[in-house]
């Protein structure tokens, strides 16, 4: 028998997701409508490829890292344990904003003088050009920051997910005579994704806004975008609703399609 918490909880029926659904209609319809805000939609709306670009980018090479990171944090190595640790507790200790600015001004350019440093015998044979600071793209450099702040938190969702499969279970792929990697492959990660993919998901709604701190470095955004449309025309009550406008679109559909995606998995497991 169905307990009343139960229940409730399946028949209770989205009301936010309707009143927001009929509020972006509204606002649709409104825009589509208004000259001045159409205008200010098709100008920061520019900005879309390159927010869904540079998220889509930083989040697969941030999940890779991190995935490395976790695996090192779970190592029989006590030094690749530490090594771990360390870069996990530095980078979430410092600010978003601060590691892009850290990476664009100070992380680029000593890179491109250690390169520089250790390519110097090639490039005195002609076989490679002096590399520049100005061949790194701020593009890049926004990418490679998100991709390693962010890499430190998903290695702790990577870590948590692998760490709750049973170990019983590890146990028994050892007694089959799996290998370290065919266990993790065919029995250890399989049962992990289903722990992890929530928070992952989380993880990647969270890069769409933190995506907005790259126009700090002038990369062309919906930010950056809605920045030079609002400096122009002094516009900046409307600018400032399409860009959230924006943003809400992305991060609530983004939302919508991972629970989804979640339900779908628990459905498949529960057969």
């Amino acid at each position: 028998m169905a307990t009343p918490a139960s229940s409730t909880a399946k028949t209770d029926f989205p009301w936010w997701l309707a009143v927001a659904a009929a509020l972006a209609v509204a606002a649709a319809m409104f825009i589509a409508a208004s000259d001045l805000y159409a205008q200010v939609f098709a100008t920061v709306a520019t900005g879309i490829g390159i927010t869904v670009f540079v998220t889509v980018v930083a989040f697969a090479l941030a999940s890779a890292i991190g995935l490395g990171i976790a695996l090192m944090g779970l190592s029989g190595s006590r030094w690749l344990r530490q090594i771990a640790r360390f870069y996990v507790e530095i980078i979430r200790g410092v600010p978003m904003l601060v590691l892009l600015f850290w990476i664009a001004f100070a992380g680029a350019p000593a890179f491109v003088a250690g390169w520089n440093a250790l390519t110097a015998p090639l490039q005195s044979a002609g076989l490679f050009g002096e590399l520049m600071i100005r061949d790194v793209s701020l593009l890049s450099r926004a990418i490679m920051a998100l991709t390693i702040g962010y890499s430190a938190f998903i290695s702790e969702v990577f870590r948590a997910g692998i760490q709750a499969v049973e170990k019983g279970q590890i146990e028994a792929a050892k007694a089959l005579g799996l290998t370290r990697t065919q266990r993790f492959r065919l029995i250890v990660f399989p049962q992990a994704i289903r722990t992890i993919l929530p928070p992952l998901g989380n993880d990647f709604v969270a890069m769409v806004k933190d995506s907005s701190l790259v126009s700090v470095l002038g990369v062309a955004d919906v930010t950056q975008m809605g920045k030079i449309y609002a400096a122009g025309s002094f516009r900046f009550f409307e600018t400032y609703s399409i860009v959230a406008y924006i943003y809400l679109i992305l991060t609530v559909g983004l939302s919508l399609a991972l629970r989804a995606l979640e339900k779908r998995l628990r459905r498949r497991d529960e057969r």
